[in-house]
Parts: structure tokens; sequence; C-alpha cells
């Protein structure tokens, strides 16, 4: 049996050999493809990566495993190729190409291209006939080569010096054939390989086999005979039907040799030496992953540490450079560094500030821009120092640069430290430069837009004085302070470039400085209710499975979709959902749909089955957030949305429902902490309608807000042309939920799902809307063109959202972007003034010296915690603030409740 490819291979070259790695693109890209779901690897704007996930990652492996030192990869041009002139029908029967793997393939070529790696592609030829021409030279001048293809005719190449690596589990596990191992499997010799394929045929190329005969007797001929051209000299020895069917089929057999023997001297460009491997491009390959949302770290670190580069990079780091003169301060030298350095910029980087929660910084670097840098650790100040830096860090004239400054607000704050005078924050203006982008890690930004790697550089006085691991730790912060610095300055230049300046400077950074006190303060719990809902929702799970049980007559998985499919489709026979890789789907969309056309209960007990583990989870996850001071203390973040809405993580506090039962019973265990008597809720009434109005200027939008009749009322009465009082709940329902889709980009097709109706239907609503409401439609078009021409929409404040998929070529992206420059000026827009909203009412706070204080923000809702006696007139400043965050032309509408809990505070 072939042996597994291991990730420590044994080198079968003789002495030291070259070794040449020849990769079929297109084949393995394929695989890739139908190894990973599409719908787990696809970008904001659409574009799935799974085959370039899935290539990448065999590369990486590969490359690691095989040392090559040099490197091609071959791709197909086309299906016209020589075997299509000499065969019509040759792959005629392939089915179309999946359009989720159009473009990939392309876009591998580009991270190829990073990697300065050697790729070809011949018109007339295909990948395999170029992998055979590069092999055969290779071979001939002294190489080891290894083919990784997923073509078995690349058997017929493997010699003692030629080995091939073929995927026999998607791309994830390779199997090594030398001559050895081709002769156990098929009992040939590799150069037999090709006189057996054309006896077998192949249903892939669409080449057609022989009746009645399969793999056995083929490679028992071949064996008898020798050769394919003996077999065809003596034909007529070959008895029985199988014979006779052989010398019906003798002109067909023959045309599948000539087309299964590969090319071996193919016109080429390039030579085998100059296929040696090369450094890579690191910034462009970092690029290219954050470009395509590929954050899995360990795929960056595996496709780096086989740059060819790399062990130059260590023996010289590309920080060198870099003029840093580090200092390690001890107790009494704090203080006077920052005397003399203090008072100019400085870029600021401290262990683990964004590991939240510990409340102690284990360690703090400094670089000024002159090269100065300095390491401490604050836990061993003494008075004097400890003095200075807190008055550094707190004075708002002494400008500092970090890298997410929420994070080190937060940590700085529990350790009782105020920052102010906070000027750039790497991270919020990588943001603001480039918003759609998944990654913000300090590296990532430093090898796009400096140019080098975040790596260790030796002190330039080299006079720490402690040992070497801590030696390296401290110079390591050191880089990461200067970095943040220089990234400072890069960024300005390109905030400014994008107008973006004033957003960072007036918008993010305060915002920023709220989040962290608010993180600090979090919201009090009510463990036990908690729990009692935990329990209440772990029951209703377990007799959910009971009830699944009971409805088909015996146990099984309710977690297994196979198990799942086989009931729902095998044993009950119940209509086909989407056909998937794996079987029918069985989501949620697909239950429901199933719910609707059968009268079986399993269906509805399925969807209740995941919505209450769902539910459990969350409250799960709630309990084990509660800190020792009764509170839950959840993590606000600015960089994950593109529109610049906030969400939160550690809780994710936007997983609980909003309008269930069960999501208004889960708010109700956060509760008014010690020392307040209340909470109270504020958020803006129908505002991404409003900030619509006011961007579309459509005269009877503005009109049905200021009417003070209700909205939806009115804009239906309008489009179905009768009186508000005609209005019934059916047309209020269709034409709140296209109000809302067309801010948030939807579709006729959409607008059909989600009011289950027929798509003529929904677009004709969509057709009579439009009649009544022109600015917007001529809006909604206007904002796509503008943004196909400049290549990104804009906020009423000069948010910027990129969209460059607005001019590809692939459909499906094109539509997606089209979607998200419908959706980002209003959803950013409405981001934007519930921040201003915010920042507004909290210095409010202050100035009324209010103790009531901000706790949350969820959902563009804010919550409040109200200090005794305080309710009438907080109240008072929170009205008046929220509404006069902005002036629209649909005025802004406040609505404000309070209670003892989260819910009973809902308004």
């Amino acid at each position: 049996m072939a042996e597994t490819a291991s990730k420590k291979t044994e080198k079968t070259t003789a002495g030291d050999r070259p070794r040449l790695m020849l990769m079929d693109g297109h084949s393995l890209a394929y695989r890739a493809f139908f190894a990973l779901p599409a719908e787990n690897f696809t970008t904001a704007t659409g574009q799935p990566t799974n085959a370039i996930y899935g290539f990448a990652s065999m590369l990486a492996n590969t490359l690691r495993d095989e040392a090559p030192t040099h490197f091609a990869v071959a791709f197909d041009v086309s299906r016209k190729t020589w075997r299509a002139e000499q065969f019509a029908e040759y792959k005629a029967n392939r089915s179309k190409t999946p359009d989720e793997f159009k473009g990939q393939v392309e876009l591998i070529g580009e991270l190829l291209d990073a990697m300065h790696a050697h790729r070809f592609a011949v018109d007339g030829f295909e990948a395999d006939d170029v992998i055979a021409t590069l092999a055969t030279q290779a071979e001939a001048q002294g190489f080891e080569v290894l083919i990784v293809t997923g073509d078995r005719d690349a058997f017929q190449l493997v010699s003692d010096h030629v080995t091939v690596l073929y995927p026999t589990k998607g791309v994830s596990e390779l199997t090594r054939y030398t001559p050895e191992q081709v002769e156990e499997r098929y009992g040939l010799t590799p150069q037999q390989y090709p006189d057996f394929a054309a006896l077998r045929g192949d249903p892939s190329d669409n080449l057609p086999g022989i009746p009645g005969v399969g793999e056995k007797t083929a490679a028992k001929w071949i064996k008898q005979f020798g050769s394919f051209a003996e077999l065809v000299e003596r034909v007529d020895e070959v008895k029985g039907k199988a014979g006779q069917n052989l010398r019906d089929h003798l002109e067909a057999v023959k045309m599948n040799r000539v087309l299964t023997e590969m090319v071996r001297d193919v016109e080429l460009p390039k030579t085998v030496d100059d296929l040696a491997r090369a450094a890579y491009d690191r910034k462009a390959v970092a690029l290219f992953l954050d470009t395509l949302e590929i954050r899995n770290p360990s795929l960056r670190e595996r496709l780096l540490a086989v740059d060819p580069g790399a062990e130059v990079a260590e023996e010289a780091p590309v920080s060198e450079g870099v003029e840093l003169h580090g200092a390690a301060l001890g107790a009494g030298e704090v203080a006077p560094w920052i005397a003399e350095h203090g008072k100019a910029v400085l870029g600021l980087a401290t262990v683990d500030s964004w590991k939240l929660g510990s409340g102690a910084v284990a360690e703090i670097a400094l670089a000024a821009a002159g090269g100065a840098a300095a390491w401490f650790d604050p836990t061993q100040l003494d008075e004097a120092d400890e003095t200075a830096f807190a008055q550094w860090l707190a004075d708002p004239a002494k400008p500092k640069v970090l890298h997410n400054a929420k994070g080190a607000m937060r940590v700085f704050g529990e350790h009782g430290w105020s920052v102010e005078g906070v000027t750039m924050d790497t991270a919020l203006a990588a943001y603001l430069v480039k918003p759609g982008r998944r990654s913000f890690a300090l590296d990532a930004l430093s090898l796009e837009y400096l140019g080098r790697e975040l790596a260790p550089a030796a002190a330039a006085d080299g006079q720490l004085a402690f040992g070497t691991d801590e030696q390296a730790e401290a110079e390591a912060l050191m880089v990461q302070a200067r970095t943040i610095l220089d990234l400072g300055t890069a960024f300005g230049d390109r905030l400014r470039d994008v107008g973006a300046a004033e957003l960072l400077r007036d918008m993010e950074l305060p915002t920023s400085e709220l989040l962290a006190r608010m993180e600090r303060h979090g919201i009090a719990a009510d463990r036990a209710h908690l729990e009692a809902m935990e329990q209440m929702f772990a029951g209703a799970v377990q007799q959910a499975i009971k009830e699944a049980h009971a409805s088909v007559g015996h146990e099984f998985n309710l977690g297994s979709p196979k198990q799942l499919q086989e009931v729902l489709f095998g044993e009950l026979a119940l209509p086909k959902t989407k056909k998937t890789k794996t079987g029918y789907t069985t989501d949620a969309d697909a239950l429901a749909w199933l719910a609707a056309q059968t009268d079986h209960e399993l269906p509805v007990i399925m969807l209740r089955h995941r919505e209450q583990a769902k539910l459990r989870v969350t409250v799960e996850g709630l309990i084990k957030t509660i800190a020792e001071d009764g509170r839950i203390h959840t993590t606000f973040n600015q960089t994950v949305a593109a529109t610049g809405r906030l969400s939160s993580t550690d809780p994710n506090l936007q997983n609980i429902p909003v309008r269930t039962d069960e999501g208004r019973a889960i708010r109700r265990g956060f509760v008014v902490g010690e020392g307040f008597e209340s909470l109270m809720t504020a958020d803006y009434s129908q505002i991404e309608l409003r900030v619509m109005a006011h961007l579309s200027e459509d005269e009877g939008l503005i009109e049905a807000f200021t009417s003070g009749e209700d909205l939806h009322t009115t804009v239906a009465s309008q489009v179905f042309s009768v009186e508000r009082s005609a209005v019934d709940a059916e047309m209020r329902r269709k034409i709140k939920a296209m109000s809302y889709g067309l801010a948030y980009g939807l579709s006729a097709f959409g607008l059909s799902q989600q009011l289950n109706i027929e798509a003529a239907e929904a677009r004709g609503l969509m057709e009579t809307y439009f009649e009544r409401f022109g600015g917007v439609r001529d809006y909604l078009r206007r904002v796509v063109d503008e943004a196909r021409a400049t290549g990104y929409t804009e906020t009423l404040f000069g948010r910027r959202r990129y969209l460059p998929d607005l001019n590809s070529d692939n459909r499906q992206r094109r539509e997606m972007a089209e979607r998200m420059a419908l959706n980002a000026p209003i959803q950013g827009t409405a981001a934007d003034i519930v921040k201003l909203a915010m920042l507004k009412v909290d210095r409010a706070l202050t100035e009324a010296q209010l103790k009531s204080r901000m706790l949350l923000q969820v959902h563009d809702e804010i919550v409040l915690e109200i200090a005794p006696g305080e309710r009438a007139a907080a109240e008072e400043l929170v009205r008046r603030e929220m509404a006069s965050a902005v002036q629209l032309r649909a005025p802004l509408d406040v609505s404000v409740g309070v209670g003892a809990d989260w819910e009973s505070a809902a308004h």
C-alpha cells in the first residue's frame, strides 16, 4: 500500500541533489474547493475563499515537509488544448464550473506572485504537460522531483528520482507514489500506466472505456502483452467477450492512448534553473490574507515560516534598520527618563494591555521619535517614578500614540491611572483607513504600512541589565512601542488623505475613552435569576429531545446533521430541501420551510430545540462572565463592523433576543447595582429611516415623519392609495419590512422571502413605493453609481466604506457590494449619530455633576445607571442631548424608559 507523506519526510535525495517541487494548480485548487464548505470561507463582500484557503494550507504544509530548493505551479489555460483538437469530446462532459469557484484560481495566482513563486500557463497545453516537461528536464539535470497533483495520469512520470504526491483526503493528506508504490497498487510499472489508463478509460475526461473491462482486466492485459502497442499488434489473441469488446472499440482506445500520454517538450519561458525559490514579498502576503479576510493565524505563520528569506530575516531582522537605544529602567530611573523625553510624542506599549480584566499592567515600554526607548515593570517603581508616570499619562498636553487605546485605558483605569492626550490609536486609524479588513494586529499593520516585521531588534547599547529571556521580552516590547509611534506618523498622512482625521480625533478616540469607563463599570447581574433561566432552557432542550424521539419512534442525535437527514428525508420521506455536498440541508430556514410544507411535528420540534439550546448557551455564557464584584464587564468593539456600529464580546450582549419573551426574561437578569436606584434606557425611534429621509431629501417621506402620525401607517396609506384609517395590520407589516429593507439594501427577492410572498408581488410593492417616494429611489441609485465611480460610500460625517467589488466581473460579488453600498451610508450615519449622542450625554452628566453613569450600548440602545434622586435630571438631560446630537430633515425622536432591571426599563 502507498505510504502517506508524513510531516517529517525522509529525504530520498542522494547527497546534495537539488529538489524541484511541481504543483498542478487547477487540480489542487478544485480539490480544496470541495474539501472545505464555501459558506464557512466567504468575505464580507461575498467572495468565497475556501479553495484559496485549502490550497494555501496545503502549500504551506508541503513546502515545510518537502523543503524544495526549486518550485513552480502549473495551471490550465482553458479546455481548448491539443487534446480537444484531437478528440472533440475531450472533457466535454464536465459540468459548469461552480460560481463559487470562479475567480479563486486567479486569486491563488496573486498569492503565488506575492510569494515570488513561479507559475506557468501555456496556451494549447494542460498543466500536466507543463509538469511533465519540467520534470523530464529536471531529472536529466540531476534534480530530485516531487509532483503534487490530483491527476493520476502523472503516475507515468514516476521514476527513481520523480515522486508523485497524490491527495487522498481533500488536500490535507498526501500519499507518496514511488515506482514501488505504483507497482504495488496497479501491478504495473509507471511506464505502463498510460497503456493501462487508455484501456480503462477516464469518465472525468470523457474518455470512453471498453464495455465489461475494468481496471483488473486492463492491468492483466498489459502485464500479459507487456505494452499497449503489443496488445494492439496481437489483439486477435484476446479471447472471450472482453476481447471482442476490445476489438470493437479499438480505435477509441487508440485515441485514449494518444491523449493520456503527457507531452514532455512544451516550449516554456523559463528553465528549471530559473525556478529556484526566492524570498517572499512578506508585506504582500500579509496584505493578501487581510484583504481576503483569512484570519487564521496558524495559516499566516505556516506560510511565512516557509519563506526562503526567513533565515536571512532571522540573522538580520527587518527591524534592524530602526534606530533603537533601549534602556531597562529600575527604581528611581523612570522619573528622569519621563522628564527628559515626556514632552515629545511617545509611543506606548504594554504587555497584555488588551487582555483585559486582570487589573495589573505587567510591563510597559515607551519610545520617542529620536530612537530612545525604555522598558520598566510598574510594580517595581518607587513613589517618585509612579507619580511621574501617572502624571504624564494623565496630562492631556503630553501627546501619546497607542495601539488599541481603549484596552490600555481600561487596564490603566483599573490600576487607578487616567490616560489623557491620546492623539493617535493605530488600530482605530487602520480601521478608518480600511474598515473592511478583519485583522488589526500590530504585526500585520507594521508589515503592511512600514514594510518591516515586528521582530525584536537588539538594543543599540546592548546594556540591558537582566537575563537573556527577560531582555528579549523587553526588547520586543520596546520595538512594539517604536512601531506604534512610527505607525502613528504613517497613519496621520493616510487619515488626511481619506478625510478621516477629524473622525478619529472628534469621534472614535473620545468614544474609546467612554467605552473603557463603561467596560470598567460593568452592569450588575442577578446570578440566581440567570441560573434559574439556564436550568429552564436546559429542561426545555431535554423536553424537545424526548418529543423528537417520540415523534419518530426511536432515539437519534439531534445534533448530527447526517442522522437528522436520514430521519427527515429517509424514514419520514419529507420534501427534499436544498442539496449540499453533505446531503439535503437541515438549517433553520430549511426546517421552517419543512414545517410549512408538512404536517409532521419534527421540524417544529427541531426549531424549538435549536432555539432553546441557543438561549441556554447564551445564558450560560452570561453566568460565566459575572465578575467578583457581581457585575458583567463586556468588551465593546469599535473595529468589527465596517459600517461603524459597535459590537460587544465576552459576553456578546447582541446575542440576547430583543423582541421575544425569552429575551425579555434574560434581560431581567441585568439589574441596578448597589448605590444606584434604577436603570434607564434610551434610544432613537426609527433612526435608520430618518437618516434615509434626510439623505434622500424625499419630501413625502420627510412629511410622513413630521406629520406626527404613525410612520408606517402613513407610508402604507400612500403606497396602497387608501385612507390611513383603512390601513390594516398586513399592509403596515409589508411597508415596515420594505422600508427597513431598503435601508439595509434588501432586494425584491429578499423582501419576498421575508414577507413570504411571491417575488413579483414584492417587486411590484417596491415599484409602487418608489412611485410615491421618488427621492428615495433616486438616492439609492445615486449612492451606488457614486460608489462605483469613487470606490467608496460615505456617511454624513465622512466615514468611508470601500467597495472595490462594485466593478467586479463576478455577479455575486458585485451584487453583494451593491447591497453594501445601499446600506453603508444609512447604517454608518446612524452609528455615528449614536456615538455622538453617547459623547454628548456623558459630557453633560459630568458638567451637571451627576453621579449617574452610562453602562451599555447595544443595538443602538444606551443603558444608564441612575443615582438616587437624579432620575428627572438625568432623563431631561438624556432627551435633550440625544435629540440635539445632529440636525436632520426628519427630526430625531428619543424614547426613554426607567426600571429596576434592563427589561422593566424598556420603553
